[in-house]
């Protein structure tokens, strides 16, 4: 599928943000890169954060059929991908609870040439409507995007449906990132019907990531595999990257770590990523960007959440960070290799304040020319990017 830039119109109805301070790049690397790890990021802090709350994003709500102003709240946790040398990102964003307003998150859509400077457009691309999704997307909203696309240039993206109590991974597509056709939960079918109660999130779905930029979810041994979770990390396949089957543990097998939180509702999935007692990732494991298929292996970014009085003492209660692992490329549930310590932690004041202190929150990975652009959520308030070269 051929696809043209954005029209003039698209550009005329959007909007520029991005924040700038007099200041060196920071290293986030704590540790020695390996072989088969993407360490050596550097935050950009001349630039960062580089989007943060608006007002001027209005948009009339079909639900509440009024206006609200939809990110003048919080911006954060974004997904990216790459087209015509420019990175196009699907953004969380949430508006101020005002009266019979509730808070909500909605997705908004930027974009950029320089992987830097971001210009968005006004109204938000994908939030809770009058449709048959609404009763899992309404009041919470819509959260969280990672997008990947299929051979055919199809995109596809996962998100989470919060209705206010329970969060659940859903499923859409789109030919050009504006419109999009809603599927539900994506473990919805008749042998998998007992999960769509269940709390789910996070769903990185396994990918190469192209020298054009372009992430293209890649089958493995006939299926299309997604790790997925916020609580320890599990593995699904799917024939469409629509509908998706979590992988169960095999009789006779237990689980690799005491279960907890989430993980308790869900005791029969095999954790392909636990959490670490006395680590960084000591509290929960949740996926990062689409997970990436190399030579090497599949290589998942992941977030983590610490509680010193399990983790590690040294950061500070609730710290999120975030580290990496290897997979084997033949065997996505098979861990082979993970690094001893987080590569990134929040320590900018955007990053340690806002309305989740201490979040470095990474779901938006992409290789723009000769430089690759992580984009993470900074203290569930504000977007920044971190960027290395491409070897």
């Amino acid at each position: 599928m051929t696809f043209r830039p954005y029209p003039l119109a698209f550009l005329l109805a959007a909007l520029t943000s991005c924040n700038s301070a007099d200041k060196a790049d920071t290293p986030t690397t704590p540790a020695k890169p390996k072989e088969w790890s993407m360490l050596n990021f550097t935050k950009v802090d001349s630039a960062n954060p580089i989007m943060g709350p608006s007002p001027v994003g209005v948009f009339t709500d079909p639900i509440l059929m009024q206006k609200v102003q939809w990110e003048e709240k919080d911006v954060f946790n974004p997904a990216v991908v790459v087209r015509h040398d420019t990175i196009y990102m699907l953004y969380r964003a949430e508006n101020i609870a005002k009266g019979a307003v509730s808070k909500a998150s909605r997705i908004g859509l930027a974009f950029s040439t320089d992987g830097i400077h971001f210009t968005r457009r006004r109204e938000p691309v994908f939030y809770p409507d009058n449709d048959a999704q609404k009763k899992y997307e309404w009041p919470g909203g819509t959260e969280d995007p990672r997008v990947v696309e299929d051979a055919n240039g199809m995109y596809f993206m996962t998100y989470t449906a919060y209705d206010g109590d329970k969060a659940r991974l859903h499923v859409a597509s789109s030919p050009d990132l504006v419109h999009w056709t809603k599927y539900g939960n994506a473990f919805t079918g008749a042998k998998n019907d007992e999960y769509v109660p269940k709390w789910s999130k996070s769903g990185a779905i396994v990918s190469r990531y192209e020298p054009d930029g372009r992430i293209v979810a890649t089958k493995i041994n006939g299926k299309y595999w997604m790790y997925w979770g916020d609580a320890q990390i599990w593995a699904a396949t799917s024939d469409d990257l629509i509908h998706w089957t979590p992988i169960e543990m095999a009789p006779g097998e237990k689980p690799p770590v005491p279960l907890r939180a989430q993980a308790q509702t869900l005791p029969n999935l095999k954790i392909v990523l636990p959490t670490r007692e006395g680590k960084f990732d000591s509290d929960l494991v949740e996926s990062g960007p689409p997970a990436m298929l190399t030579d090497q292996g599949i290589l998942l970014i992941y977030n983590s959440r610490n509680i010193p009085a399990i983790g590690d003492k040294s950061l500070p209660e609730g710290t999120y960070t975030a580290a990496q692992a290897l997979f084997d490329k033949n065997d996505p549930t098979k861990l082979l290799l993970r690094t001893n310590t987080y590569f990134m932690r929040p320590e900018k004041p955007y990053e340690t304040t806002g309305q989740v202190n201490q979040v470095v929150f990474l779901e938006g990975l992409a290789r723009l020319r000769n430089t690759w652009y992580l984009y993470y959520g900074t203290a569930d308030s504000k977007i920044a990017v971190a960027t290395r070269p491409v070897e």
